[in-house]
């Protein structure tokens, strides 16, 4: 009965007012302080490529286990992905609690953005759109992932960016993401005061500086990253479905067929 009454009107029967909302933002920030840090790993991972096949190759397999398994496993990644989705999915619903659900709120809330020309309620709005977005493309994309994670690789992702014609779609996920990572990381540190110095004006300006430069930083490593893959899969387009063979293999049974 109480978690009725605390539902019509939003107060306990103590007369206090609901918690409720405090938990849901501090759910909404951790998992979006989670998604953020692991977008960054993901970048740094992805972007492998451009030191080499063999790298990138080497990566994979240690995603799936070549640490402590003989034969590495795919599923492994397909576990990884499935959390990382289950995640998403919690964060993008704790955000859709804050987004204008009719005409007169978002006509409220653009007259109130028009009228303070304040770029930090600017900078939510762009945050907003993003998530928008990345909620049907980021699920679309891990969703491949998850169902498809043996075919993670130099040959399989350059195949999928190029003979699949799929990098206007992940040119479009990277612009959504860095967006939407940056904006939100930052205002995460505003929210929660962290790295808050003793002029909180300075503090912010600071961050903000930060924050583009990052933006920045990810959009360029994203669109060498994205820019790789499709010249990769370009020069693989007469070979497509063909497995990754690191070159330490090649060479070894290049090695045995010159002894025999």
């Amino acid at each position: 009965m109480s978690d009725l009454i605390e539902g019509f009107l939003g107060k306990s029967i103590e007369g206090k007012k609901s918690r409720m909302p405090a938990k849901l933002d501090y759910l909404q920030s951790a998992t979006g302080l989670f998604l953020g840090l692991f977008m960054w790993g993901h970048m740094f991972f992805v972007s492998s490529i451009l030191i080499s096949k063999d790298f990138m190759y080497t990566i994979t397999k240690f995603f799936e286990g070549s640490a402590f398994l003989k034969e590495p496993q795919s599923w492994l990644v397909s576990i990884v992905v499935f959390i990382v989705f289950v995640i998403f999915i919690s964060h993008a619903l704790l955000g859709m609690r804050k987004l204008p659900i009719n005409f007169r709120q978002w006509q409220a809330y653009r007259t109130h953005m028009s009228m303070m020309k304040h770029e930090d309620t600017s900078l939510w709005f762009i945050q907003a759109f993003t998530g928008f977005a990345m909620f049907f493309m980021g699920s679309a994309h891990l969703f491949m992932m998850m169902t498809k994670a043996h075919e993670i690789g130099p040959f399989g992702s350059s195949d999928r960016m190029y003979s699949d014609f799929m990098w206007p779609f992940y040119l479009l996920l990277l612009l959504a993401v860095e967006f939407h990572g940056g904006i939100g990381l930052y205002r995460l540190c505003v929210k929660w005061g962290w790295f808050e110095g003793e002029d909180a004006k300075i503090s912010r300006k600071k961050l903000k500086q930060a924050k583009w430069a990052i933006t920045v930083f990810f959009l360029a490593l994203g669109l060498l990253t994205l820019a790789a893959y499709v010249k990769i899969g370009y020069e693989h387009r007469e070979h497509v479905g063909e497995r990754y063979i690191p070159t330490a293999q090649i060479e070894m049974q290049y090695d045995v067929k010159v002894r025999a």
